[in-house]
């Protein structure tokens, strides 16, 4: 059981007869409201089963955050018909994996088998949806668990304290200010109750997405289904997730961190941005673009300005978290040389984005860059497991089959001028929060 961060910027090719073609994709509903979407992969006899709850730590109920990933736990605790351990000895037994993450908006179980098991795994993951048996003898010992995850992950790791610090200032209003995990004096007071809320809230059929991958057809998934999650009534209308927005910002913020345990300090600025969701016709796939050209690899701008050019960096890249709900973010970071000061260092990366908008990608350089993103989003598909996870993340941020299909082609329509475009649209630093992580502050 893991948390993960939102999304993932690459995509897929699939479906439609396009430039970019992947696996048919077969998606139907059932009548209770479940999406069932089935991804052909013949190259083995396995598949790759997930359930995805359109809900996350965004979906947090105020004061209680945390309460989603708890949730992802003690959903391993076990059925009336199904003890605790027994479903996870299952997939042991055969020869399976599994797991769970969760996301700031969304909550996903997968387990991975020989084609002929999937049955059963469906009768189990349904069995969990509708039937989790909680008492507060399971209940307080797992909220431990998170506890010490907690600090294992954040508490006692520099570079995620100041993570969590700079997207509590970057979303001041919106919860994905809010760690996956929770605030630590939160987690403490979560209990069988608060579990159960959210639990009877989102846990519904009509707020799932079953994902299969594998050695299967749609109709034989459909059957499965129906034997399985079909017996499951729909409670009505799927729960609304309303969520604060986040005012635009006016004024840039700096976050600063200094640690002892700190060996190799580091220099973020993280923008808000519009996801592939929230943005206007074809920002998103620019966004993607700039990301790659100003920090995709060695032959980015940040990398040959700041490391091999200047050498006042030992590394530098960009990320773009294009997946997500609601508003985003855009990572620009690097890491100092020895002695070379943040400040200095974070002063060049603006001067380099500032040259970045004032030279545009070449025709060479734009083209590359749109060729590495949609090749690695191409050969990625030998994954079975990260092709369902790519349709699962997108159903559950808003976003279609088709616009997944659709994404390489219209990686390939962006221009230089849409890049540059909204680089100086969206690369306004008074967007952005600058995170500093030091060894020890300066006298």
């Amino acid at each position: 059981m893991s948390q993960s961060a939102d999304g993932a910027s690459l995509r897929p090719a699939t479906s439609r007869p396009q430039r970019h073609a992947g696996p048919q994709i077969d998606h139907r509903k059932l009548e209770n409201g479940l999406e069932i979407v089935v991804i052909p992969d013949r190259r083995a006899p396995v598949v790759t089963h997930m359930v995805w709850y359109r809900n996350g730590s965004a979906d947090d109920p105020p004061m209680k955050s945390g309460i989603a990933h708890f949730l992802e736990h003690l959903m391993f605790k076990g059925t009336k018909a199904h003890p605790q351990g027994e479903f996870s000895q299952l997939v042991a037994d055969l020869g399976g994996q599994e797991n769970a993450f969760t996301g700031h908006d969304y909550t996903a179980y997968f387990q991975r088998v020989p084609r002929e098991h999937l049955a059963v795994v469906m009768k189990y993951e349904a069995d969990r949806m509708v039937n989790l048996v909680l008492s507060d003898e399971v209940v307080a010992p797992e909220r431990d668990v998170v506890l010490e995850e907690r600090r294992m992950r954040s508490d006692s790791d520099p570079a995620a304290q100041l993570s969590e610090a700079v997207q509590a200032a970057l979303f001041a209003h919106h919860p994905y200010g809010l760690p996956i995990i929770g605030w630590r004096h939160e987690i403490e007071t979560l209990q069988r109750e608060d579990a159960l809320a959210y639990y009877e809230r989102f846990y519904t059929p009509e707020n799932a997405i079953l994902v299969v991958a594998g050695d299967v057809e749609g109709d034989e998934v459909e059957r499965l289904a129906r034997e399985t999650y079909g017996k499951i009534p729909a409670r009505g209308a799927p729960p609304r997730r309303v969520r604060p927005q986040e005012p635009e910002p006016r004024a840039h913020r700096l976050v600063t961190l200094s640690d002892p345990k700190v060996e190799q300090p580091s220099c973020e600025r993280v923008y808000l941005a519009p996801s592939v969701r929230t943005a206007e016709k074809g920002e998103s796939e620019a966004l993607e673009v700039m990301a790659h050209l100003i920090g995709g690899g060695q032959t980015s701008r940040l990398y040959r300005a700041l490391v091999i050019d200047r050498k006042i960096a030992v590394a530098a890249g960009a990320y773009y978290m294009s997946g997500a709900l609601d508003m985003t973010r855009l990572w620009v970071y690097a890491a100092p040389a020895p002695d070379v000061s943040l400040e200095d260092l974070d002063r060049a990366i603006g001067e380099t984005l500032d040259e970045f908008m004032r030279a545009p990608p070449t025709e060479a350089e734009l083209a590359r860059a749109k060729t590495r993103l949609i090749a690695d989003a191409v050969y990625a598909q030998d994954s079975q497991t990260s092709l369902a996870r790519w349709y699962g993340a997108a159903l559950a941020t808003g976003e279609t089959i088709e616009d997944v299909s659709g994404w390489p082609d219209r990686i390939d329509a962006v221009t230089a001028q849409d890049v540059v475009d909204v680089a100086r649209k969206w690369l306004d630093r008074k967007r952005a929060v600058t995170g500093f992580l030091m060894p020890e502050l300066a006298a």
